[in-house]
Formats: C-alpha cells, sequence, structure tokens
C-alpha cells in the first residue's frame, strides 16, 4: 500500500487508513503488537543523540511508546484537521486531568460547563482547589455571554458538548472566539461526537479530549483516553504527560486502534439506531423530555444542526411522573439492556442518573426520573420490544 495524502481522504477512509505507515506494519496490515520497556542503542553516541529528540517515531524508552502506540496516536491526529499531535492516556478521565495540568498554575481560574461529567467536576472541586486553583461553573447555554465572566486569573475552559447526562449542546465556536480575545485556552471533552461528527480544532477548539475508552475502542474491553492539539500546546501536552509518567500498553494500542477502523460504520448504526428509539419513546404516554441533540426539543438542538455532521448512540429520556423506585423497577425489567456505567460499545446499556447533585450554576428541576441509553449495535426492533416489555411491567407493579 503506496502512502496517500491525508488531506484528500474521507473520513471514513481515515480510519481504515490512518497510522498504517509501512515503516510501521512491514509487510502486514496492522502495525504488530511491540512489547518492550528498554530500547537498546547501537552505541553510546547513539544513546547521545536520542536525546536531541522527543518526537513518535523514535525509539528511546518504552514509557515513550512503539510503532504500536504511534500508529494509533498518528491516526487519530489525522483525524483531527489542524491538530500537531495527540497522546494517549490510560483513561478517559486522565486525559482529561492531565490535559488540565497541561494549561493551568497556582492561581489560575478554571470554567467549566455545569453538565461536566462528575470526574471532571470532582478533578476541579478537589484536586485542582488544592493546587490553588479555582473552578467556577456556567450555563452550558451561556454562548457568547461567557465573556462576561471572565476575570484576570481566568486561563482555560472545559467544554462538554452535548452534556453526558443532560445533552445541551453548547455554542462551541462562540464560546471559543470570545475565549481567544482574551487568551484563554479551551479544551473540549469531545467523547460523544468523536472529530467525526464534530472537527473541534475547525471549531476553535484549543484541546480536544476523547475518551477513547467509548466509541473509538469500541468493544468494551480496554479504557484509553486521548488528548490532540495543535502547535501552540502540543509542546506543553506532551511535555506535560511525560514528567507525568503517562503511557497506554502496546496490546491496548492494538485493541484500540482495531477497534478505530470500524468507527465509522459503527458510528452510523448507533446514531441511526438511537434515533429511531428516541423517536419511539416520544410517543410513549409514560415518557416526558427525550433528550436527544438531534430532536427540535432538545437545549441547543439548532447548534448541534449547525455544528454536528451526525449523532452518536447516547441519550437520555424522563419517565414522567416516577420516583427512584419506579425507575429501578422499569431498568430492572429490561433484558437486552445491561446495568452499568460507560457507553459507545457494542451492547445497550440503561443507568439512573440525577443530574441535579451535580449542578451549581443553573438548578437541574427534574419533573420524572432520568433513564440514561446507550444504543448498541442490536436491531433496534428488538431494542424496542424489550423498552416496550418494560413499560408493561413497569405497569404492572406500580401503583
Amino acid at each position: 500500500m503506496a502512502d496517500d495524502d491525508s488531506g484528500l481522504k474521507k473520513p471514513a477512509t481515515q480510519v481504515v487508513t490512518g497510522g498504517r505507515r509501512k515503516n510501521w506494519t512491514g509487510a502486514v496490515v496492522n502495525p504488530p503488537v511491540w512489547r518492550g520497556s528498554t530500547h537498546l542503542y547501537e552505541n553510546v553516541a547513539d544513546l547521545r543523540e536520542g536525546l536531541k529528540t522527543n518526537d513518535d517515531g523514535r525509539f528511546f524508552y518504552g514509557r515513550r511508546g512503539s510503532p504500536t502506540q504511534w500508529s494509533l496516536a498518528d491516526a487519530l491526529t489525522e483525524m483531527e484537521p489542524g491538530a500537531a499531535g495527540t497522546m494517549l492516556y490510560p483513561s478517559g478521565v486522565a486525559a482529561i486531568s492531565c490535559a488540565l495540568l497541561a494549561v493551568l498554575n497556582p492561581g489560575d481560574e478554571i470554567l467549566l460547563t455545569d453538565s461536566s461529567y462528575d470526574p471532571s467536576r470532582s478533578f476541579a472541586d478537589a484536586f485542582l482547589k488544592r493546587m490553588g486553583i479555582t473552578a467556577r461553573y456556567y450555563d452550558p447555554l451561556i454562548g457568547a455571554d461567557i465573556a462576561e465572566m471572565f476575570g484576570p486569573a481566568t486561563k482555560a475552559i472545559l467544554m462538554e458538548s452535548p452534556g453526558s447526562l443532560t445533552f445541551e449542546v453548547q455554542d462551541v465556536p462562540a464560546i471559543c472566539k470570545a475565549a481567544n480575545a482574551a487568551g484563554i485556552v479551551t479544551l473540549l471533552d469531545n467523547t460523544w461526537a468523536t472529530s467525526r461528527f464534530f472537527p473541534a480544532l475547525q471549531h476553535g477548539v484549543d484541546i480536544a479530549i476523547t475518551a477513547a475508552t467509548k466509541y473509538i475502542v469500541g468493544h468494551s474491553d480496554v479504557m484509553m483516553g486521548a488528548v490532540t492539539t495543535h502547535d501552540k500546546y502540543w509542546p506543553r501536552l506532551r511535555r506535560t504527560a511525560q514528567q507525568l509518567g503517562q503511557v497506554v500498553s502496546p496490546d491496548d494500542a492494538y485493541l484500540a486502534a482495531r477497534g478505530l477502523r470500524t468507527l465509522d460504520v459503527r458510528l452510523r448504526q448507533h446514531e441511526a439506531s438511537a434515533l429511531e428509539i428516541a423517536q419511539w419513546l416520544k410517543q410513549r404516554p409514560e415518557v416526558g423530555l427525550v433528550l436527544h441533540p438531534a430532536l427540535p426539543d432538545c437545549p441547543g438542538h439548532d447548534i448541534w444542526k449547525r455544528d454536528f455532521k451526525g449523532a452518536s448512540g447516547l441519550f437520555s429520556f424522563e419517565l414522567a411522573d416516577a420516583d427512584e423506585h419506579s425507575r429501578a423497577v422499569f431498568i430492572d425489567a429490561l433484558a437486552l439492556f445491561g446495568i452499568g456505567y460507560s457507553w459507545g460499545g457494542f451492547e445497550s446499556l440503561a443507568l439512573p442518573v440525577d443530574p441535579a447533585k451535580h449542578r451549581s450554576a443553573v438548578p437541574w428541576t427534574p419533573r420524572g426520573a432520568l433513564v440514561r441509553l446507550n444504543i448498541g449495535l442490536e436491531d433496534p426492533a428488538d431494542l424496542i420490544a424489550d423498552l416496550a416489555k418494560a413499560f408493561e411491567y413497569y405497569h404492572s407493579v406500580s401503583p
């Protein structure tokens, strides 16, 4: 296979060919698994020469990776137009934490969306606080008005769009424009859409974060995070990750790269099935609001329609007038939906979620009990039948 100009490739082709350089794959299709902590040099002069560079593609020591990790990072960088490089981490939370540590110092302030992933809030409210860094939260729908929150200590904004519980879609370009004018770095947890449906750097984001555990891996068998950025922040991001000793195993990198090859077709199936099920749920008398960004009544839908190239398989819905016990009865009655954290895998999941306890800027007032669904790759007709049976059982035991 001859090398191709990545700029001419369509996204579906990029996920198949990305990172498969001939010098890393040899005569096989996939880069092999290079396991090794110690990399050997020809002589002392060669050893000294290795200290002069710090780039993927040069053997140095196992912590800096091998062709197995380099190829995955290379593929993820190619998928994000305008990117200079990608660092890999052992989990999505590690990716978020290390990205923030790369751009923040004691005395700084960070603004976070009020719809932030709970571990992001926990890291900001506990770890960053111990470092003398202040966290404040903003309305996810604030848009350009976020500029009114800027102060002299504001150095970074952590966005998540859509939010992974309540699915508000933020006006990321407007927030980034305001931040850039003030010299504030912008970070985005882009796990829900991935760069396939939302090329973050093209929309003004400085640092794009993905919990690769989800859609990149796609098979619920590897923990991994990835952070991609442009030239301005790439040296700081790489240096911080190395100083913190961040590395992923070659076996995990291999599995993540294998999952990446089918990302495009999987995302399209997740999208189609989730939208079909969300629209079916909207017709159910037991259901209140359905929080799916592709539906017109989801907060920020117009922004999703303007900026996104698609929707993935994660959304929430309200069981109208239900309490915590009734919600548990409904979820427990599901047969095809597992009960567990995470999402983005091939299997469908249902999870009770309570956003109110994670809000501080904009109160969340529930009108029912919220259920988050990860729609997997099962036939949507079977998933709908499973939900229908659970509703029947729900009615049979409800007072």
